[in-house]
């Protein structure tokens, strides 16, 4: 996958993950977000065996769980 669909997927996944944890984020915020959620997202898969086919939708679906994940215990490290 090229670089330009990693930051694609980057930027959804971390817009979606502030969306559904009421966070805000601006454009660099939700880019690392994601991209960071998606190697998370990524390494989960892996632990778990999950057969991931590679595709554009199942990237973003394990970008953006990593992504939510990441934001929450990030927010629980914080409080």
């Amino acid at each position: 996958m090229g670089l330009i669909m990693w930051i694609i997927i980057g930027l959804i996944a971390g817009a979606v993950a502030y969306r559904v944890l009421g966070s805000r984020g601006g454009f660099l915020g939700s880019l690392m977000v994601g991209l960071i959620g998606a190697l998370v997202g990524g390494k989960l898969a892996e632990i778990l065996r999950l057969n991931i086919s590679g595709g554009f939708i199942d990237q973003l679906v394990l970008a953006t769980v990593g992504a939510i994940l990441l934001l929450f215990v990030w927010r629980k490290i914080r409080s």
